[in-house]
């Protein structure tokens, strides 16, 4: 489903050289190629006032191409930007007490890297992080796109069976997590789909259920059958390792995958029981590209890539290719790039009268989603802003206090943590003057909320956008200096290098102007496709390369996009995306359950929630609480439903189908929402 995201434009980057950086050169070679597109405060005398209108009165239109893409990858940017400001701060841990410059930051990162290729992880391999944001989180990320590894993004609420089946899905061959967060046991949840991990030896694992698994790394503590991530880090510091971490180098490329998310994309999905060997959670892996997670970031502090719909639940694993950024093709740096030196920039503006390497960038959001991994990691890589990880998990407390303690500039959140943010009890004991802007996303954003941000605190180059995971993810984007009317109606205006059409639902003609249809897209931020799902790839993108999002939109005379609906039945709760076929499937493994089906009703704070409608099987008797036990442990906490609701039969059509339209205002009525 489509994702809803906010962007700012502090700078732009000039285009650097458009070959594929083969064998990165010396220290003086790198920092020459820096400085032709290194960061700087744009001037009004860069802007051109000009953006690219719909042709013939139809609803096509093709974003700005004047700059070119970068072809290089998430390495090379690090490096560059250590050299350039070494001893700028790099990343605040607000809850763990780190403090890095970007020196310090590329020297722990080039030891983990070196690390990992020691213990015989390669180029090519998958690794996946499963926790909560942390400085491991980050420093993994870098390190694996410096030895050419994909990083498998593993949502840190995952329970065993969803756990195994993104695994195997992508063939994990190493995976990384912390002992325990809260009530979330890591290593014991392992253990459940994997118990030969307790006798292994540590980076020899030999898994049953999970061949490709060879490789457990625990982040805090030593545990049996684990290497212990100091431990790599340390090897890494070793010069044979750090050698082969250079040899390497040489053979990486902007195009090559860098980061899997997972996307849910309809597929009606079954969790086995326990003790059944059915495949669970059928969704889709998407591998996304340096190249492309870099073009997004290029033109814009924040940004965030793939649908990041950012994937919440196992389903289509994408691929991303890694130019300068962790996960997708040449998109994001070209789009971000194209989009900052177009209308794109007030130059009297908070944002534009500082420049990025004095911007500090609060973000409470995970890492494990686009959003955080993209619009926050590789900003701050590319534009060498400082990163403020506020918290583990959203806590609008903690959020406020990194915003106060550390003057925080910008502030990502979904629609859901600003609500909260601006609703904590003492909030305005905070000191929020260094705010200039932010990034909202994750799920429809209500206008009066973008309103009361931006008045509430002073965010005036808050700006939304819209994308999907299998873009990279942003296509349309709104400009700092457009109206609060138009960001509150609209997703904005065509990313650059990128390709908008609306077809005709019936006709799959294109649409006029102001009518609905399905939203398409094409052009470098396409995703290669899904992991090892070619048919499903073919369905959504065909041989013309237009990628089929399944939302629909208007688009109006200057380009303003709006979206009205989704064709897909997707919920999205608070930013996380569910798809309902997932959880009927799972509550069919309720012995009491005879049917069900799962619908989103409205919510004020979290947009959606999930409400379920049960029909018992004749004579059997249950309560919701009962029915909610059943669910913890088996499925993530934020796919349990909020309410539950014993129902006797469903509306129906002619053909007896079940129309959720008025089951979703059969239960909104009954629940007084």
């Amino acid at each position: 489903m489509a994702v809803y995201l906010g962007m700012l434009r502090v700078v732009r980057l000039c285009a650097g050289r458009p070959e594929v950086l083969g064998a990165r050169g010396g220290l003086s070679r790198v920092w020459q190629e820096a400085r032709l597109w290194g960061v700087r405060p744009l001037s009004s005398g860069e802007v051109d006032h000009t953006a690219p209108l719909p042709i013939g009165g139809l609803s096509y239109i093709q974003g700005n191409t004047k700059l070119r893409l970068i072809n290089k990858t998430v390495g090379w940017c690090l490096d560059a930007t250590a050299q350039k400001i070494p001893d700028k701060e790099a990343l605040v841990v607000f809850h763990e007490n780190i403090r890095l410059t970007f020196a310090q930051l590329k020297e722990q990162v080039d030891k983990a890297a070196a690390g990992l290729l020691s213990i015989g992880l390669r180029k090519g391999d998958r690794l996946g992080m499963w926790g909560p944001n942390s400085y491991a989180w980050v420093l993994i990320q870098l390190a694996t796109a410096q030895a050419g590894i994909i990083l498998v993004s593993v949502n840190p609420a995952y329970q065993a069976p969803e756990l195994e089946y993104a695994l195997k899905k992508v063939g994990c061959k190493a995976l990384v997590f912390p002992k325990q967060f809260k009530t979330q046991q890591y290593y014991n949840i392992l253990k459940q789909i994997c118990p030969e991990v307790e006798k292994a030896k540590p980076g020899a694992l030999k898994s049953q259920r999970l061949p490709d698994l060879t490789i457990v790394i625990s982040v805090d503590t030593p545990l049996p059958g684990t290497l212990f991530l100091d431990d790599v880090v340390a090897a890494g510091n070793q010069e044979q390792h750090l050698a082969q971490l250079r040899h390497t180098q040489k053979f990486l490329s902007c195009h090559d995958p860098i980061n899997i998310q997972f996307t849910s994309v309809g597929q009606r999905s079954q969790v086995p029981s326990p003790g059944d060997n059915r495949q669970s959670q059928g969704g889709h892996a998407l591998p996304l590209q340096h190249r492309k997670q870099l073009q997004h970031d290029r033109g814009a502090p924040a940004t965030v890539t793939e649908g990041e719909g950012v994937p919440a639940q196992p389903g289509l694993p994408g691929i991303l290719q890694g130019r300068a950024a962790c996960w997708a093709p040449p998109c994001w740096l070209e789009e971000l790039a194209s989009r900052a030196s177009g209308p794109t920039v007030d130059p009297a503006s908070c944002l534009h009268l500082q420049t990025a390497e004095k911007s500090r960038m609060v973000l409470p959001t995970p890492l494990y989603h686009c959003l955080g991994s993209v619009g926050g990691t590789m900003v701050s890589l590319m534009h060498g802003v400082t990163l403020i990880l506020s918290s583990p998990v959203f806590d609008g407390k903690k959020a406020l206090e990194a915003i106060s303690r550390e003057r925080g500039s910008f502030l990502y959140g979904t629609p859901t943590m600003f609500v909260d943010i601006l609703n904590q009890p003492d909030f305005s004991s905070y000191d929020i003057s260094a705010i200039c802007g932010g990034v909202i996303a994750g799920s429809p954003v209500p206008p009066e909320l973008i309103r009361a941000i931006i008045n509430k605190m002073n965010m005036k180059e808050l700006v939304v956008a819209y994308g999907t995971t299998e873009n990279s993810p942003v296509t349309f984007m709104n400009f700092p200096e457009d109206t609060m009317e138009q960001k509150a109606e609209s997703v904005g205006r065509v990313m650059p290098h990128t390709e908008a059409q609306i077809m005709n639902m019936e006709t799959r003609t294109l649409a006029e102007l102001n009518t609905p249809g399905e939203l398409c897209i094409r052009g470098y931020c396409v995703m290669q496709g899904y992991w090892g799902d070619p048919q499903k790839t073919d369905e959504v993108i065909g041989q013309d390369k237009w990628y089929r999002t399944g939302d629909i939109a208007v688009m109006d005379e200057q380009g303003f996009c709006r979206i009205v609906g989704r064709a897909k039945d997707m919920i999205i709760r608070g930013g996380e995306n569910i798809y309902p076929a997932e959880l009927e499937d799972f509550f069919h493994t309720h012995p009491q359950v005879q049917d069900v089906q799962v619908v989103g009703v409205k919510d004020n704070r979290m947009g959606e929630e999930i409400c379920a409608c049960i029909r018992l099987k004749k004579g059997e008797k249950t309560t919701a609480e009962e029915i909610k036990a059943f669910c913890k442990g088996k499925i993530s906490h934020f796919k349990i439903p909020r309410y539950i609701v014993f129902v006797t039969d469903y509306p129906l059509t002619v053909s007896g189908k079940v129309q959720k339209f008025k089951l979703r205002e059969q239960m909104e009525q009954r629940l007084n929402l």
